[in-house]
């Protein structure tokens, strides 16, 4: 079965490391705060994006969260996805992800980056894979290779690790061996069978 997305496929076999803005991307870009601040600050995260970054992951990508606020929030979600997770106060993101990029021996067309306000501008533009989440302010969505048409928070996060997957025909593959693991059915679209690794 072909796997179809707008994502240029020569793009998307290229990517070994996958970068995720938080706040504004894998949230809506709200915080719940009291008089405590940041200390007890909590955030809503959309569940179907963390199966997503855990598919991304199974089919051999590393998957890392950078933010440019430093939150308990996000320091608990990444733990709980396993993924590594690194937070600047200062919203200074390049340093992190060259240093990400370098310790990994990557050119800069290795890497994407799904994002969605300016602090992330510095990095999305040297990215091979800059996509914008559907409510991105306009440098960002003008700047970007693609765009979700879902908003940040409300599952943009998911559909860019389908779309990323489907671009580079994994995707069918990894939900076939998660499924399979999980005891599924093993049928895919439209009644086919999800094929497994290996064949």
């Amino acid at each position: 079965m072909a796997e179809s997305t707008g994502i240029p496929a020569e793009v998307a076999r290229g990517i070994s490391l996958v970068i995720f803005d938080v706040d504004g991307v894998l949230t809506d870009g709200g915080a719940y705060m009291g008089r405590e601040g940041a200390e007890n600050e909590r955030k809503k995260f959309h569940l179907q994006d963390g199966l997503g970054m855990k598919l991304l992951r199974a089919a051999g990508m590393d998957v890392v969260m950078v933010s440019g606020r430093v939150s308990p929030a996000t320091t608990a979600r990444a733990a709980e996805l396993g993924v590594e997770c690194h937070q600047d106060a200062g919203a200074d993101k390049l340093p992190l992800v060259e240093e990400l990029r370098r310790s990994r021996g990557l050119e800069w067309d290795a890497v994407a980056m799904l994002a969605d306000d300016l602090p992330d501008a510095a990095v999305f533009t040297r990215v091979g894979l800059p996509v914008a989440v559907a409510n991105a302010v306009p440098l960002i969505r003008e700047t970007a290779l693609w765009v979700t048409e879902r908003v940040g928070g409300d599952g943009a996060a998911r559909e860019f690790c389908d779309a990323l997957l489907s671009a580079r025909g994994d995707l069918l593959r990894v939900v076939g061996d998660y499924t399979d693991r999980r005891g599924g059915v093993g049928l895919g679209p439209a009644g086919q069978r999800w094929p497994r690794s290996g064949e």
